[in-house]
């Protein structure tokens, strides 16, 4: 592997634009993705290179463009539409969801659907409640669709690829405090090494970022990092936690869930989402619906509350999982009798 260091969003750079020089029929969609480069990143320089037939800026009309890129899916191409904020899909949803996911299945499979829609999702720099959620859930609960969401450069660039030449709609989510932007703070890890060379990720494979004996902590996304610094603080403290990152939702690796939860005997979930009805309760299932009796202890789970996401930085900064709230669930799960 290459020594170089690249942030998630150089990873995703670099993924769409070895792709589009392999295959024309890749192409780019969405507001402020060419001079701009997104507003994330994700689509730096490839203007320079692909000129604007292929990297398109759009008008301020998610609707229009989001069905454009499923239109021209079902005509042969590859697009990649950036939503910007996950917290947009509202107005472009009979597209995504009633379009995109459905169209592969009302056609038998004549008319597959290959394209990404990606996106930024993720709280903590004060920017309200219609810019800071993440959502994952919603998309995964929605047939035919995959949902993919890298923790750091590396998974970014492989899935990414993956994204691309996949048959089916992918909703790519990418968390905006793991770009590495200039003007946003991002976590030590999510900057990785990152091969030269084009390659691909498995969708539905865990990764398992730090082994353990006495509980499993599942996260994904940055709370993934956060996860890494909880087991920190467990660790001065005897407790030897393993750290599952999901990577992606659908398809969703609940053997490798349930492989370290029967080692560990005790889990954690974690999740940026809100916590009722979302990733948090589907992981947990997986477990105990398979066989409560692996369980030592009854599950945990950190996640959003059920509220607006605060715009004032304490209340925002109150609400959201941090090592502190996570270490504690999984102290609580390792001193439970069960």
């Amino acid at each position: 592997m290459s020594n170089r260091i690249l942030t998630i969003s150089a990873a995703m750079s670099e993924a769409i634009a070895q792709e589009m020089r392999a295959d024309p029929s890749v192409f780019v969609m969405g507001e402020d993705i060419g001079a701009y480069g997104g507003i994330f990143g994700a689509t730096t320089g490839l203007l320079d290179e692909f000129g604007a037939e292929r990297i398109r800026d759009t008008p301020i009309s998610e609707t229009a463009f989001i069905g454009a890129s499923v239109g021209a899916a079902m005509s042969g191409m590859r697009p990649i539409a950036e939503l910007m904020f996950v917290d947009f899909f509202g107005v472009c949803m009979d597209a995504i969801y009633n379009l995109a996911a459905k169209n592969t299945y009302f056609s038998g499979g004549a008319c597959p659907v290959p394209m990404v829609l990606m996106m930024a999702g993720g709280g903590g720099y004060s920017d309200g409640a219609q810019h800071s959620q993440t959502l994952y859930a919603t998309f995964a609960h929605m047939p035919g669709l995959k949902v993919v969401t890298p923790s750091n450069a590396h998974d970014a660039k492989g899935m990414m690829i993956a994204a691309i030449r996949d048959d089916n709609p992918v909703v790519f989510m990418f968390h905006k405090g793991l770009q590495g932007l200039g003007w946003m703070a991002s976590v030590e890890g999510a900057a990785t090494k990152v091969p030269e060379e084009a390659y691909t990720l498995p969708f539905g494979e865990v990764a398992v970022r730090r082994t353990g004996a006495d509980v499993s902590i599942v996260a994904l996304g940055l709370m993934v990092h956060r996860a890494i610094e909880a087991a920190e603080i467990l660790q001065k403290e005897g407790i030897d936690a393993e750290i599952i990152d999901l990577r992606t939702l659908v398809p969703l690796d609940r053997d490798g869930v349930f492989r370290s939860v029967k080692k560990t005997g005790r889990m954690v979930v974690v999740d940026e989402d809100y916590t009722s009805y979302g990733v948090t309760a589907e992981v947990i299932a997986s477990v105990v619906e398979r066989d409560i009796s692996v369980l030592k202890a009854a599950p945990k789970r950190v996640a959003y509350p059920d509220i607006p996401i605060p715009y004032a930085r304490p209340m925002e900064q109150m609400a959201l999982p941090n090592a502190v709230n996570i270490a504690e669930a999984a102290r609580a799960a390792f001193t439970s009798k069960g």
